[in-house]
């Protein structure tokens, strides 16, 4: 088919996420006809640098030869089979490994589909958990500006209007306390210790983004907050859940952000970089004093009920068991580290326009925002964007870059080089 066939038959059926379709009248709708590294090609053979690791999920580039090769070996075996009452090969070891990355006492797997499934899946777990102990907790407790997905449990612990502010009379009970806006947390460690004074015996857990409130425009926060903070609300016996859907699998600089925080979370939340881009998959990881609550006869209702039709899928498996290779393999956090100071350096340079405020950076994500009396001026950057051949999506006014961690330096020259051709053609001084 050409392009434009494509695109209408696409606008005929097609309702895409987080999308006002009107807009599409006027903005270009691109359909990708193949993809490598962190190059994508439309059916016009356009190319588009992934500036964005397609909503944060690629970590090793599209079409890598070594995760393609994986998963044409488990094709050739197992596709695909239910995960109750039976098991496989490529799930055993990638939990086994995931255990052996993190510290204990996490040592448990429970797999879902999708971030906010497994927001979901540790959520529920929690409340379950308290419940068998005799503790009815009904309320959860998050920062401000956060966001754990738009499933109806998950966007209830999130605080961002634009996904939230429609369904409130449909949401769970959730608590927010301050996130802290810069190093100075004092006042925001007082206000959670008067929400837990007051509320501590009703809240099953506390939910955060480590480091990183991504879509919370890129908002980048103290780690020590979070360490006092976990301390402040395990004292008052409330579990902790570490949000690393976006962050986890070194994009904050580390190989899960829990290690900069010295925190170890009573539920570990995974998903997005897991399978390095490929497959829907997820993971809550807990342990053994969570695990043991369930542990029962039948009879006494105490399994944990919860399922998704394709749970542990054996080439999301196999997917993500090829990324964790790479990880071991080609010494990948270093390397970014060494990137990661590179682009930063790139990256500081739009200091000179004095639009430009809040240029930030943790591991490998870079933000900044655009002061502007138009509230959606990040779309002109978009559009702008698209014509030099990147894919970056602002959020609001913040504009940010999360690559894939194979980009080139001659590709971070181009990104950064084009970005500061937008802003100056855009009028920004």
């Amino acid at each position: 088919m050409q392009s434009d066939e494509l695109i209408k038959l696409d606008l005929a059926h097609i309702w895409h996420p987080c999308t006002q379709m009107k807009e599409h009248e006027f903005v270009p709708l691109i359909p990708i006809k193949r993809a490598k590294g962190m190059k994508l090609y439309d059916f016009d053979d356009n190319c588009y640098l992934d500036c964005v690791s397609s909503w944060w999920v690629n970590l090793f580039g599209h079409s890598n030869d070594y995760i393609n090769g994986k998963i044409k070996e488990q094709l050739e075996q197992l596709e695909h089979v239910i995960l109750a009452g039976f098991s496989h090969e490529s799930i055993i070891k990638l939990s086994s490994r995931l255990i052996n990355l993190l510290p204990k006492p996490l040592n448990k797997c429970f797999y879902a589909d999708n971030g906010s499934s497994a927001v979901e899946v540790a959520l529920k777990m929690s409340f379950h958990k308290n419940l068998l102990q005799g503790k009815l907790k009904p309320n959860f407790l998050s920062l401000s500006n956060s966001y754990h997905g738009e499933t109806i449990a998950a966007l209830s612990v999130s605080d961002v209007d634009l996904y939230k502010k429609t369904y409130k009379e449909l949401l769970i009970n959730c608590i927010k306390t301050p996130v802290p806006i810069n190093d100075d947390f004092a006042k925001e460690l007082n206000t959670l210790n008067e929400i837990l004074e007051k509320n501590s015996k009703n809240i099953s857990a506390f939910i955060i983004e480590p480091l990183i409130q991504c879509a919370g425009n890129m908002h980048m926060y103290s780690k020590d907050y979070i360490k006092k903070a976990c301390e402040l609300a395990k004292s008052y016996d409330i579990d902790i859940i570490f949000d690393e859907i976006a962050v986890g699998f070194g994009r904050s600089g580390t190989m899960f952000a829990l290690e900069q925080c010295g925190v170890i979370p009573d539920f570990l939340c995974l998903s997005k970089g897991l399978t390095g881009g490929y497959l829907p998959l997820s993971v809550v990881i807990t342990n053994d004093d969570v695990y043991n609550e369930f542990y029962a006869p039948y009879e006494t209702y105490k399994a944990f009920l919860h399922s998704h039709s394709y749970t542990g899928n054996a080439l999301a498996c196999a997917a993500a068991n090829a990324t964790l290779d790479i990880f071991k393999n080609d010494n990948v956090i270093n390397k970014n580290k060494e990137k990661s100071a590179y682009i930063l350096k790139n990256w500081l340079m739009l200091n000179e326009f004095k639009n430009v405020k809040n240029i930030r950076n943790q591991g490998m994500v870079f933000a900044f925002d655009i002061l502007h009396q138009n509230p959606r001026f990040g779309k002109e950057v978009f559009l702008k964007g698209l014509k030099k051949g990147l894919l970056l999506r602002p959020l609001a006014n913040t504009i940010y870059l999360m690559p894939p961690y194979i980009i080139s330096y001659d590709e971070i020259d181009y990104i950064c080089s084009s970005i500061r051709e937008i802003l100056l053609e855009l009028g920004l001084k």
